[in-house]
């Protein structure tokens, strides 16, 4: 099968392969130090993949917010979780409400400052996991559309050919299910929009299983959670930032770092 790609609802070969080429990460260790007492009761399990002296990684549970919403009831949330173990650590991204998977923090501003820089400068390995509702074609190929938000009902987004955003998405296809017409993906966001996975799939006529803003009902009805994994997860640790040192002791140090979280579904 060849590859697409999809850009401004139109569907056409590309020439070569989308898979994302694997950076030279080196995986790290993964000490899961159990939560203090008063965290658990604080607010549950928190299911950590990495720490140290300079980041935290955190593998988010599907429901839980990543930072607090608005009132009380919205207080608990990943940050909160990890910041009543960590006091240092710091929001560097965010992974949406009903997405499970790797969430990294900064440890103190400069680590802080040096991962969010890594992010905006799309530094950054990032990889989803997806079952998606239909059997898609190709083997590969990506998605270009761009999106704004719709703001009459936010905090859905909506595909805006005139105002919008650029957003890419790539992805290819670990397996089909034809028994029960799905497909596994996996996604690679180039940008990193508001909603971006959940719109560019529903927009080629692929909706995640367990989307409830942008699936069809039948689609949307079709598991008990959005069905969207935030899978793998590499980056230079921020040892370049003032102060910190890198993994053979010397300022200035690059050490690169490789998560995986294998999708609960």
């Amino acid at each position: 099968m060849s590859a697409a790609r999809i850009t401004l609802g139109m569907l056409r070969p590309v020439n070569s392969p989308l898979r994302p080429e694997s950076p030279s990460l080196s995986p790290s260790p993964s000490p899961s130090p159990s939560p203090q007492p008063q965290l658990c009761a604080l607010a549950g399990l928190l299911h950590i993949v990495h720490v140290d002296a300079h980041l935290v990684v955190a593998d988010k549970p599907a429901g839980l917010l990543c930072v607090p919403g608005r009132g009380p009831d919205k207080a608990d949330c990943l940050a909160a979780r990890v910041t009543a173990r960590w006091p240092d650590a710091q929001v560097v991204h965010r992974l949406d409400m009903a997405t499970s998977g790797l969430v990294v923090m900064g440890r103190g501003a400069a680590a802080q400052r040096a991962l969010s820089m890594a992010f905006a400068q799309r530094r950054i390995d990032k990889q989803y996991t997806a079952v998606v509702g239909g059997l898609v074609a190709d083997d590969s190929g990506e998605i270009d559309l761009p999106l704004s938000a719709d703001w009459p009902n936010r905090p859905r987004q909506q595909i805006d050919l005139a105002h919008g955003k650029p957003s890419l998405t790539r992805w290819w296809v670990l397996a089909r299910d034809v028994a029960a017409n799905t497909t596994r993906l996996q996604l690679a966001p180039v940008t990193g929009r508001s909603h971006q996975l959940r719109l560019h799939l529903a927009a080629i006529g692929h909706a995640i299983l367990g989307d409830v803003w942008y699936a069809p009902p039948a689609l949307a009805a079709a598991a008990p959670r959005l069905l969207l994994h935030a899978s793998r997860l590499g980056f230079d640790a921020p040892a370049s930032a003032p102060g910190l040192q890198g993994a053979a002791g010397q300022a200035g140090a690059v050490r690169p770092l490789l998560f995986n979280s294998p999708p609960p579904f």
